[in-house]
This record gives C-alpha cells, structure tokens and sequence, in this order.
C-alpha cells in the first residue's frame, strides 16, 4: 500500500489516496520513518553473496548447491531463505538430462467429449459420478474401479493374463 501512495501522491496527494483507502495518514509517515525489518536487511546482506556463487559456478547451480556453498564459507542461513531469494532473484539451476516425452498425441484424432465441462464440484450427492479406472499388478484383481475421494468402490473378476 505505501508503493502505490508513493507512486500515486504526485498526482493526488496523500490524503486523498489515505482517504479512499481508509487508513490514517499517519500511518503512512509512520511506515515511511520505520526502518526496515532485519529480515529485508539480512536478504539485502545475502543477495550479492548469492548472485557471486552462482556466476562462480557458470549459473548452472540450483539453490540446494548455491546453499551448500555459502555454508562451505561460513554463510549459515536457512535452505528456504535461499530459495526463496534465487526466486525473486530470477535465478535458477541447470537441470540435467533431456525431458522425456512419454505421449505423443494425435492432434487430427477425435477426442472423448467433455461432458462435466471440467467441473468435477456436484451440489448434492448423485449428481455427479466420476470414475477412475487403474491397473494395478501387485493385485490379484488387476484392474480397480476407483470412485469418490479414493475409496475401493469394485474391482473386477477378470482373470489375470498370462505372461
């Protein structure tokens, strides 16, 4: 809220804009006079030590090594605050290997017709029945019918395959 003030007080003032948010004026001059929060302080601290380990090591680290790293240094901060400033940072690792594309689909095919329009929500029960149809081989039924909120609803006599 004081960024927008900020932005916006040449152009209206600030109690103008304090008025039709409904805070106190006072409140933004006291927020302008604060100081900021150590957290802010520690982030601004840390953030050139991590853009200088990820430059070191041609940008291809991710947060887990930029991590371990500065606490090879002696910069012992929490994994999670890394993350997070690599985040806002921009920054991200390399990662390794190709992408496997397991399905190719046929864009010419037909496609089943979507008859929920992608609103699987019903208002009452009986409204509304999903089903999800799985193999599962440690089973000796081998396909189940899952139904609603993951509950065995049947499964079925079929005969296993020969292998």
């Amino acid at each position: 809220m004081i960024s927008y003030i900020d932005d916006h007080r040449s152009s209206f003032g600030v109690e103008p804009i304090c008025r039709t948010l409904e805070i106190a004026p006072s409140t933004y001059y006291a927020a302008k006079k604060r100081p900021p929060c150590r957290r802010k302080v520690r982030d601004a601290e840390l953030r050139p030590h991590i853009e200088r380990v990820f430059a070191e090591n041609r940008s291809v680290y991710g947060a887990r090594k930029v991590w371990r790293q500065l606490r090879r240094e002696g910069i012992v901060e929490p994994r999670c605050r890394i993350e997070r400033l690599m985040r806002q940072m921009g920054l991200a690792g390399r990662v390794r290997g190709k992408k496997r594309r397991t399905t190719v689909t046929d864009e010419a095919a037909p496609r089943p017709a979507d008859l929920v329009d992608r609103n699987f929500k019903a208002g009452a029960p009986n409204h509304l029945w999903i089903a999800d149809i799985e193999r599962h081989e440690a089973l000796p039924n081998r396909a189940v019918m899952k139904g609603h909120r993951h509950r065995l609803v049947a499964a079925s006599r079929s005969k296993p395959r020969a292998a």
